[in-house]
């Protein structure tokens, strides 16, 4: 109950505070916020960014590393995000979808398939737009392109693109 009320006064007021003016103050109270009170940053969210508008779902299956930068309007399940993670942008990090086996039942009435946990590797750079799908593992050091939807691991310091995504060039 008391986690609930957390993420209740987290999404009344501070995911909406703004990102533009004054981004580091409001940043910063938003940071202090999920590392103090909801303690889903990891060590102390030295140097880390949240813009306004992140969804946090499940607040106890999110771990967000050190130096993190994540846009607005990024949506975020169960996941772990390394050290130092660039994330743009109405990025949808999911851990969950949609039962759809049955014809006989609306989908909305199935439920969901069973969780899996999303881990971002360091220093990944995630564009604007993309979608990771549950149970990915994205290596240190990748990068996805705007718009791509991530469907299965991606390989460290690879960049990838694409619906779905597919090796675009290995980082040198």
């Amino acid at each position: 109950m008391l986690n609930n009320l957390k993420l209740f006064f987290y999404y009344i007021l501070l995911s909406k505070l703004p990102s533009a003016r004054f981004t580091f103050i409001f940043s910063n109270i938003r940071v202090w916020y999920l590392h103090n009170i909801l303690k889903i940053l990891d060590k102390n969210g030295n140097q880390s960014m949240i813009g306004s508008n992140v969804y946090i779902g499940r607040a106890n299956k999110i771990k967000i590393g050190q130096g993190a930068r994540i846009n607005e309007n990024v949506y975020l399940e169960s996941v772990k995000i390394g050290d130092d993670v660039m994330i743009a942008p109405n990025v949808s990090i999911l851990s969950r979808m949609h039962e759809f086996e049955s014809i006989e039942l609306p989908m909305s009435l199935q439920g969901y398939k069973k969780e899996k946990k999303v881990i971002i590797g360091n220093d990944v750079w995630l564009g604007r737009n993309v979608v990771v799908l549950p149970g990915i593992t994205i290596g240190n050091g990748a990068i996805i392109a705007a718009g791509s939807v991530v469907t299965k691991d991606v390989e460290p310091y690879s960049i990838v693109g694409g619906v779905p995504a597919e090796l675009i060039k290995m980082r040198k």
